[in-house]
């Protein structure tokens, strides 16, 4: 709130903030790249670019520097657990793949795709590859052309088996505690990971069995049928990975640990960092990498240049392994602080917490305040293409008017993705989309009717919105749950 002495802040002024910020994300994520055929602005840019206005105007309506950076540092301070788990996550991947575990759960992954359930395997499948890399990308760029290929070689429709494996790597992803957007999303509304992601099983899992359903059926309407087998590249994919690394049972060790603590509730950083301690220790065990290797995985990444016993890497074996370490997300890092600033800055004068109130005046149900804060996030992502700054931006819109209406936090984090990072692959011109359709080979056009998750979801959730299921209304501590 405005300090006594300052100036009386409007609602246009408070306005006036928040619209050039979306006049710039606009123009620079929107207009530039389909309008204007020009290169995207850089996230961090748009974001400094409407804090040095924001701090500007503040400066103007009599507020001190001291005073907007106190405001600014009390913001980053509420970050600065997830940072540091963002930090963790990074270690975690290199870890886990410098020691083997990923890399056997890609192998065995593989070796599981059975033409004959070509459709429910291609959503299965990146299921367990995102949920233990934390990224759908990364999933759809290897499993989902592997899965791709074989699909090709049986003459399925490959527009069902890039809609099947986008879904399953979405919910992969939004499951993991090692994704970047799960985790900016708690992050943006100040609840904890496994709070928000045990909230996402209510909208998410009810879509995920209705679509391994539809995908069983689809096996049967459209059979495959051409010749059975895997693909030259599916071998070339096997004999490297197993040349590569050795593998164990007890390579399940590093997961078991992250699964454990989240079942107990232990504090999240402390069991990343046990989960890499024990990583490193069956690295010098199981595999023959050296110990300057394991040093370098875990500052910058693990590289399969490390294994010089190798001539020859295929690129998609290089996509997926070369990555992990301290710097793995440093973007989504850079972003964070930035948009704190930026946030730390409005937060001041109370800027989105007036123009919520003011637009969505008519929300005075807990129901419909919900489904406005979907509705703002597909709005937004569709507009930036970018989950981050839709976790920002509509979560901290919205933040206030769900404690005032005593809908737990939980609820508006899981919104920010049932809208925003479920939909990215819908929408044809964001980022994501562009990516899928380079990436496997597959038109949006065939594959969009498919991805059954993401369109189940669209129902699903305002469904629960409307009937209250899973949306915590009889919690006690409606507080703790924040």
């Amino acid at each position: 709130m405005a300090e006594p002495g300052a100036k009386k802040v409007t609602f246009l002024q408070s306005l006036l903030p928040v619209s050039f910020l979306f006049i710039v994300i606009i123009y620079g994520l929107l207009l530039r790249p389909i309008f204007l055929d020009q290169e995207s602005l850089p996230l961090e840019i748009v974001f400094l670019t409407g804090s040095i206005f924001a701090v500007t105007q503040l400066l103007i309506l009599g507020y001190t520097w001291i005073e907007i950076q106190e405001s600014i540092i009390n913001k980053l301070n509420k970050a600065l657990p997830t940072i540091f788990i963002l930090f963790g996550i990074g270690l975690i991947i290199g870890s886990w793949i410098i020691c083997g575990t990923i890399p056997m759960l890609v192998y065995y992954g593989i070796k599981i795709i059975n033409p004959d359930f070509i459709y429910l395997l291609a959503f299965i499948v990146p299921i367990v590859f995102s949920s233990v890399t934390g990224t759908s990308w990364g999933s759809i760029g290897t499993i989902g052309v592997v899965i791709i290929g074989v699909a090709v070689t049986v003459n399925a429709d490959l527009g069902i088996t890039a809609g099947a494996i986008i879904g399953g790597a979405y919910f992969g992803d939004k499951m993991s505690p090692l994704s970047d957007t799960t985790n900016i999303a708690a992050l943006a509304v100040e609840v904890k990971l496994y709070d928000h992601i045990r909230s996402m099983t209510y909208t998410t899992f009810p879509s995920a069995i209705i679509a391994l359903f539809v995908y069983f059926v689809l096996g049967f309407i459209y059979p495959v049928s051409g010749a059975q087998g895997i693909t030259e590249q599916v071998s070339i994919t096997l004999n490297t990975i197993s040349s590569i690394f050795n593998f164990s049972l007890f390579l399940l060790i590093p997961p078991a640990i992250i699964l454990l603590g989240s079942i107990t509730k232990k504090s999240t950083i402390p069991v990343m960092l046990a989960s890499t301690v024990a990583a490193v220790i069956l690295t010098f065990i199981f595999q023959e990498f050296r110990f300057i290797d394991v040093v370098k995985t875990v500052y910058k990444g693990f590289d399969t240049d490390m294994a010089f016993w190798v001539s020859d890497t295929p690129e998609n074996i290089k996509n997926l392994f070369n990555r992990g370490g301290l710097y793995e997300l440093n973007e989504p890092i850079i972003i964070s602080i930035l948009v704190f600033i930026y946030i730390g800055t409005i937060d001041k004068i109370d800027a989105m917490t007036t123009i919520v109130g003011r637009v969505f005046n008519f929300a005075k149900k807990r129901s419909t305040v919900i489904i406005s804060s979907l509705i703002s996030a597909s709005i937004t992502n569709a507009m930036t293409s970018n989950q981050y700054a839709t976790s920002f931006v509509v979560g901290d819109a919205f933040k206030k008017k769900y404690d005032n209406l005593k809908i737990p936090r939980k609820v508006l984090s899981r919104s920010l993705e049932d809208y925003g990072t479920m939909i990215e692959s819908l929408v044809p011109w964001t980022t994501t989309t562009v990516f899928i359709v380079s990436t496997l080979g597959v038109s949006y056009a065939e594959y969009w009717h498919w991805q059954i998750l993401s369109l189940t979801n669209i129902i699903v959730a305002p469904l629960f919105a409307i009937t209250g299921i899973g949306c915590f209304y009889k919690s006690k501590n409606i507080t703790d749950e924040n």
